[in-house]
């Protein structure tokens, strides 16, 4: 017996690629790992160094409900000489078990049922999934890749209605790569402080930008700070994805009930890994800028090379670590051109159904991944379309 709420909620289907491909591992089958959104790099050692020392100080005991003060604060310091972005480390900074949880605490704790929340379509799969447990209606815009994947703010407008609370934004995208343009996050902050909407700008992606596209908060804009929630972490450019590590912030306003929803759903974030992510914010970045480095190789080989299968359209995208090609000139869709790429080619990716309706007749390539698996990746998927 399920709860109407649990009824309405699907496995991940990056999971259950996941699964079949881990299936097929144990039967023998050599697979290619393109379909999970994580770093292929350890956590930089300095990081590691720093929760192990933790630990045997005997810091692994609870925290604070927002998260041990050394990193408030470090957080704190990074938006103010970044950004110029003041947030009080005390009240307007809640560490988060993941962006994952800062999503899910913010729908439940600043929306009602029967609110409407915009999100981008196609988008990452907690997001629709997260309003939907709060009994809140998501509601749809188009990401295009006839525009690059950029919002249309005309039509966001255009679904504005009484019920809507929130618009979501998240630059970079998974799954499109796409990095929102400053101008585009410019209309979007018109439009909230018009409709006196709330903000939540998911930007986990930050540091995983390629030049010359820059990345912009929309918190920075002026009269913005005050009705946005600014979600990051430490998953995707520090490669802690294990760690389970994110953050909130906001005026505090809105953390204070995000800070109570976040105390009864899990007390605090692990204690020692609050420390690695100290060191994170403060140490040596140079690990984490080579991963970017190697990346952007990644991206300009693989998105030049899937443009060379036939069937496969592919824009360079901008940031992130995703392709999200087209697959519509095969006559198939996403569901079947990766079923037939894991079992044919022994190469794991993921419908972009999965990411929403606008998904449909794409496939997610996440070239996280060496460039040698990534070679052989790409003979294996042209060997197979060959044969169509």
């Amino acid at each position: 017996m399920e709860s109407k709420v649990a009824q309405r909620i699907p496995y991940s289907q990056i999971r259950v690629m996941f699964d079949a491909a881990q299936k097929l591992e144990k039967q023998g089958k050599k697979i290619i790992h393109l379909e999970i959104g994580r770093p292929d790099f350890n956590t930089p050692e300095h990081i590691v160094e720093a929760a192990i020392g933790a630990l045997r100080a005997g810091k692994h005991h609870y925290s604070q409900n927002a998260g041990i003060p050394e990193l408030r604060q470090a957080i704190s310091d990074k938006f103010s000489s970044e950004y110029n972005l003041e947030y009080d480390p005390q009240t307007e900074v809640v560490v988060s078990n993941g962006v994952a949880e800062g999503v899910y605490v913010a729908i439940h704790a600043l929306l009602n049922p029967g609110d409407e929340i915009l999100i981008p379509d196609p988008r990452w799969v907690n997001y629709d999934i997260d309003a939907i447990t709060n009994s809140v209606d998501p509601v749809d815009y188009t990401l295009l890749e006839e525009s690059s994947f950029q919002p249309d703010p005309e039509e966001i407008e255009e679904k504005i209605t009484g019920k809507t609370k929130m618009i979501l934004v998240a630059s970079p995208s998974n799954p499109t790569g796409g990095v929102t343009r400053k101008n585009v996050l410019e209309r979007i902050a018109e439009l909230a402080i018009k409709h006196d909407l709330l903000v939540l700008s998911d930007e986990i992606y930050e540091k995983i930008v390629y030049p010359p596209a820059e990345h912009v908060s929309i918190a920075a804009f002026q009269d913005m700070r005050e009705r946005t929630i600014l979600l990051n972490g430490f998953s995707k450019f520090f490669s802690m994805t294990g760690w389970r590590l994110g953050y909130v912030l906001g005026p505090k306003e809105l953390t204070n009930p995000i800070l109570r929803y976040h105390q009864y759903m899990i007390t605090s974030t692990n204690t020692f890994a609050q420390w690695g992510a100290v060191a994170a914010m403060k140490g040596n970045q140079e690990p984490s800028q080579a991963m970017v480095r190697e990346f952007q190789k990644r991206r300009d080989y693989m998105s030049e090379a899937i443009n060379q299968i036939s069937g496969f359209r592919c824009p360079k995208p901008d940031g992130a670590f995703y392709l999200f090609p087209s697959i519509k000139e095969t006559g198939m869709d996403g569901f079947r051109m990766a079923g037939m790429l894991l079992e044919k080619a022994g190469v794991a990716t993921v419908a972009g159904e999965c990411f929403g309706k606008n998904g449909a007749g794409h496939i997610r390539i996440s070239y996280s991944n060496s460039l040698d698996n990534l070679r052989e990746a790409v003979k294996k998927i042209e060997s197979v379309m060959s044969e169509i």
